[in-house]
């Protein structure tokens, strides 16, 4: 008979062999794959240290154009791609129809117009977030959600999604008239449903946006800003690039992390930023950074 194990009071005994010891475990699971592309190497910087500090997230590449991420996405076969919507050459809005034959496609970008989300979506997009309008960790959840096809979108693209909704449906608001005769009967189709004239009408109405949907009175063209001569305004690569964000809309803490710089500093390069622009405002700076600044008949624009 084996000798059995001494044991002692008191003391702890090794647990007993594992039966499934000797069996293979089966191996990690493999980590979703992204593509990031923006035309901002700042922001591709900042996403692609963001998304590689998770465990099961691996960027397999960066793009800054709608072209290169394509080819990113065709060479690389990821599970995601993060899309920019204003890039130079072929800008994200054109790319997106043939990147969404390879994997899902989530906007992230600056672009806030409602024209341009609805043609997004329209386009194949699975999500829409707003750079501003998110946390890290609610942007790594989006991303794990869009590969499995649950969109996600940030407030002011859902808000603007809304809005386009309502626009097609022509929604009355504010009326406060009666409730129609018959309103729920069967045969209540006039006034109170829309026919299927109608609601065939409204769908079409709302797939019916132009190829230009960046165009608009402010200057816009084609998604991307209509020619500015900046070069009068002699900012530095650094100042031009806080000023575009500044156009963007975001605040100096936002730029501070988008730029990995102190707010103070931030604050430094807006006042050198506001001299060479002759401006006391961020609305009046990005008026004239963009184009858009009416003239002043007396004495020009600054």
């Amino acid at each position: 008979m084996p000798d059995q194990p001494t044991s002692y009071p008191g003391v702890p005994q090794p647990p007993p062999p594992s039966p499934l010891g000797n069996f293979p475990q089966p191996p990690p699971p493999a980590p979703l794959r992204v593509v990031v592309a923006d035309d901002n190497p700042v922001v591709r910087a900042g996403l692609t240290a963001l998304l590689s500090g998770r465990a099961d997230i691996e960027v397999a590449a960066e793009a800054s154009d709608g072209r290169e991420a394509w080819e990113a996405a065709h060479r690389h076969r990821p599970d995601v791609v993060l899309l920019d919507v204003r890039m130079p050459g072929v800008d994200g809005i054109s790319a997106l129809p043939y990147l969404v034959q390879i994997c899902p496609v989530v906007m992230l970008t600056y672009s806030r117009e409602s024209e341009i989300v609805q043609e997004a979506l329209r386009r194949g997009a699975g999500g829409y977030l707003v750079h501003g309008e998110f946390t890290a960790d609610q942007l790594v959840a989006a991303v794990r959600d869009i590969k499995e096809g649950r969109a996600h979108f940030t407030p002011t693209a859902a808000g603007a999604l809304l809005e386009q909704l309502r626009q097609a449906q022509q929604v009355p608001r504010g009326g406060g008239g009666p409730l129609p005769e018959g309103l729920g009967s069967a045969n209540a189709h006039q006034g109170a449903h829309p026919t299927p004239g109608r609601v065939k009408a409204s769908a079409e109405n709302l797939s019916q946006v132009q190829p230009d949907v960046g165009q608009s009175s402010s200057g816009w063209t084609g998604g991307r800003p209509a020619a500015v001569d900046r070069s009068r305004f002699q900012l530095s690569a650094r100042e031009a690039e806080i000023m575009d964000l500044i156009a963007s809309g975001m605040t100096n803490q936002q730029i501070a992390a988008t730029c990995f710089i102190s707010e103070k500093t931030v604050k430094n390069h807006i006042n050198r930023i506001f001299a060479k622009l002759h401006s006391t405002s961020r609305s009046e700076a990005a008026a004239k950074w963009l184009g858009t600044a009416q003239p002043d008949p007396g004495r020009g624009l600054r």
